[in-house]
């Protein structure tokens, strides 16, 4: 659980830029000023990782790439819109990692990974899949409604889309996990229990 907090931190970090300019912007509905907060936070961002010598990752370059261009785009066509687009180019990369069989693995307990890791492959393509899904939502949406409407639905449609997959993932996990543990041979079992304890 606290590398899945880890990964959601950074995630929101990386989208820092967008819910900034998307609260300036829905304060204000100046798009110069919530496309400049937005990029100068994204500058900042990466200028006090660099002051302070740590390790940039790709996905923080990209995310300043993104945050610089999407920012420049809407000022010289005072459209909103290409911020909006941003979300969508997160998505899709971060669904394109998920899809490495795996990836969810590091989030199970060790009872978990020797009982359901199959399963759990599943899952992180299920994952990815909601990711890709996230991403055309997102792109449709902020290319046909208004920042408003985009601004309400994105955040509970990407609440409420991965709460119901995690719920989803975690009780067909435990349910697969508890017959596999119960058909076991009771020496089997306990030997198994003994080894993840």
């Amino acid at each position: 659980m606290k590398n899945l907090l880890h990964s959601g931190k950074l995630l929101l970090l990386d989208l820092a830029s967008t819910i900034l300019f998307l609260i300036v912007y829905l304060l204000t509905h100046n798009i110069p000023l919530s496309v400049a907060l937005g990029m100068a936070l994204g500058i900042a961002q990466i200028s006090v990782q660099f002051a302070r010598k740590k390790a940039i990752e790709t996905m923080e370059w990209l995310s300043l790439f993104l945050v610089v261009a999407s920012g420049t785009a809407a000022l010289i066509t005072d459209n909103p819109r290409f911020v909006m687009v941003k979300p969508t180019v997160i998505y899709a990369i971060v669904g394109i990692v998920m899809l490495k069989p795996g990836w969810i693995n590091r989030y199970l307990p060790p009872l978990a990974k020797a009982l359901v890791a199959d399963i759990a492959v599943i899952v992180g393509f299920l994952w990815a899949g909601l990711m890709f899904a996230s991403a055309a939502v997102n792109v449709f949406v902020a290319l046909n409604y208004s920042v408003m409407t985009w601004a309400w639905f994105m955040p509970a449609f990407g609440i409420v889309s991965k709460v119901a997959l995690f719920l989803a993932s975690f009780a067909m996990m435990r349910f697969i996990g508890r017959r596999r543990i119960a058909a076991m041979p009771q020496r089997e079992r306990e030997a198994l229990e003994a080894s993840v304890a």
